[in-house]
């Protein structure tokens, strides 16, 4: 008697060590997701709300007030913060690149102010949740055990993962790009804080004590003053990855140059693409060169020490 093989085969399904048989034994991890989603945005919407309204609030101000500001006062003030903090030089590059960027194309300066003002707003609640997240690290070694694994899946999750769930929980537009900018931000100044608040040496501190200085006082003149560089590099991180974020963030309808680089991008416009582009890097430069911690790159050198003649 002869078997069918083929139909015995067939019939089997596919061999174990077959890519199929996967897709016969698929999990419905994406129906759990489905609906853990749709009951989140049901039940959790008060929540979701609260989140939503400083950040939507900060961030209308912050637009308004950059979108109104005539562009010579904007450049002037880049060039005093610029000098400010790293010297003339700094300031005089950042006030002819920000010149230069809104040369580059028309609309382009007020994307800009656009994309300025959610970088601000993104970096103002990293800085008001980060430093005392950090500052709390550095005082609990449990709080920190916990917050490490936390946030090394926050810096290793991809940026376009975070997109999926502000469009579930917020919706399309800048506030919902603002929340996942910040989100996607936040762990430098985090462990920065918390780094240079330890790495302060055990003998200044025991030393403040000594003369009865209380834990507060310690922490504002002694810790937080010592730890000042950590946290600004931490900022400085903090700022750059907003940059990115905000620009990815186009992808949800965040606005800004982002936008426009994916509108040159869809329509394969090269002058768009490359004009906004050059305008991300140059805006990259500026906001990195005048956040980097160090001393002033124009200020005034410091004055060798005269040797006393010898034989009086």
């Amino acid at each position: 008697m002869m078997f069918p093989l083929p139909t015995l085969a067939a019939q089997a399904g596919p061999p174990f060590w077959s890519p199929e048989f996967f897709d016969d034994h698929a999990l419905p991890l994406g129906e759990w997701a489905k609906v853990a989603v749709f009951w989140l945005a049901v039940h959790a919407k008060p929540l979701f709300d609260v989140l939503r309204w400083p950040v939507d609030r900060f961030l209308g101000g912050a637009v308004d007030l950059l979108s109104s500001l005539p562009w010579p006062v904007v450049v002037a003030a880049f060039l005093a913060l610029g000098w400010w903090r790293r010297g003339p030089t700094v300031g005089v590059l950042s006030a002819a690149g920000l010149v230069f960027l809104g040369l580059l194309a028309p609309g382009l300066w007020e994307s800009t102010m656009e994309t300025l003002a959610m970088i601000v707003t993104a970096v103002a609640f990293c800085a008001v949740t980060g430093i005392p997240l950090g500052i709390l690290a550095a005082r609990s070694d449990r709080l920190e055990a916990f917050l490490r694994p936390v946030l090394d899946a926050m810096q290793t999750v991809h940026p376009f993962v975070y997109l999926l769930p502000a469009v579930f929980f917020f919706g399309l537009g800048r506030t919902p790009a603002v929340i996942v900018t910040i989100i996607f931000a936040l762990p430098p100044i985090v462990r920065l804080t918390d780094l240079g608040i330890r790495q302060v040496p055990t003998e200044v501190v025991e030393a403040g004590r000594a003369f009865g200085s209380s834990e507060l006082q310690l922490l504002r003149d002694v810790q937080l003053p010592l730890a000042r560089p950590s946290i600004m590099a931490g900022l400085n991180q903090t700022l750059m990855l907003s940059l990115s974020m905000v620009v990815i963030a186009a992808l949800i309808a965040a606005g800004g140059i982002g936008q426009v680089i994916v509108r040159g991008v869809n329509r394969a416009d090269i002058p768009i693409a490359s004009t906004s582009g050059l305008a991300v890097l140059i805006l990259a430069v500026i906001l990195d060169r005048i956040s980097q911690t160090g001393g002033r790159a124009g200020g005034p050198r410091r004055r060798r020490p005269t040797r006393r003649p010898e034989g009086g």
